[in-house]
């Protein structure tokens, strides 16, 4: 397949209706790894009906189109494609039942080169279906990587969120658990890359990786931990760009680096060396 520049940055995300229950806000919160210590009542209140709360992270799985980017129109290689960057802004505080609605668009599509792939960004206003009210708005990137040098536009190209070269304020280290990913693609991203190993080795990974956005709610989960005393209403916003898969199982590590309002993070994995998540930014309210 060949992208068609013209016919994909037209391409009509359909809108997405979503149902979603208290059971689907708990399950979320076990697929990031909320409950590993199920007697803390920090933890308990995301994965426990009785005074249930939601996580700020779950704002990226609300409305979610699902895999748009396989429709054969797009041109986009499927096997190829991984999360690039993801970030939400949270507008009024996240029930944790309801219906909502997701409008997404295609905002922007770069064509980084012949074997350097391609970018692909959208964004997605999830509103209240009764009321009509902004609930949050979400950004994502894709990165096609098979899909470059189709004679697209190279750019415009977002500048990363600068991450401070001084020791960072505060370490959070959480573990995946060895099913995360067969946990987390039950909140809706199906993608086969999470969980079946042959299309994982066709794809040039060596066993189904963690989803993207799994990786940053951890990451999400070590800033509501360190900076917000697990209060979800002090937690407004987060973006970050992902430069590594992580595999299920693997200890995650944020560092982050705090200005006021203003959360500096970068997410790795030490026992591989790499940094997984990058030019991360948040606000939170202090």
């Amino acid at each position: 397949m060949t992208i068609n520049y013209d016919a994909l940055i037209n391409f009509g995300i359909p809108e997405v209706e979503q149902k979603f229950t208290q059971r689907d806000t708990m399950l979320y919160a076990l697929g990031v790894g909320l409950g590993a210590e199920p007697c803390d009542p920090d933890q308990l209140k995301f994965v426990y009906e009785e005074n249930l709360q939601a996580l700020p992270t779950m704002a990226i799985i609300l409305g979610y189109p699902g895999p748009w980017h396989a429709h054969p129109d797009t041109g986009i290689t499927r096997s190829h494609v991984v999360h690039g960057e993801q970030g939400f802004t949270i507008h009024k505080p996240l029930p944790v039942e309801g219906t909502v609605l997701g409008r997404t668009r295609i905002t922007g599509v770069v064509d980084k080169g012949k074997d350097k792939g391609a970018l692909v960004m959208t964004e997605c206003e999830v509103r209240d279906k009764a009321s009509g009210e902004l609930v949050c708005t979400l950004t994502s990137t894709i990165f096609c990587r098979a899909d470059g040098g189709f004679g697209g536009p190279s750019g415009p190209a977002t500048n990363p969120h600068p991450i401070p070269d001084t020791p960072p304020h505060q370490i959070c280290d959480l573990t995946t658990l060895p099913q995360a990913a067969l946990i987390y693609r039950l909140c809706g991203d199906y993608n086969p890359l999470h969980a079946d190993p042959a299309y994982a080795r066709k794809a040039g990974f060596r066993m189904p990786i963690l989803h993207g956005r799994c990786t940053f709610s951890v990451a999400g989960h070590a800033i509501l931990r360190t900076c917000c005393g697990y209060d979800p209403a002090r937690f407004k916003s987060m973006q970050g760009r992902f430069s590594s898969p992580v595999y299920p199982g693997e200890t995650i590590r944020t560092e982050i680096w705090q200005d006021g309002p203003i959360i500096s993070f970068r997410s790795s994995v030490p026992a591989r060396g790499v940094t997984v998540l990058n030019n991360g930014r948040a606000e939170i309210i202090v």
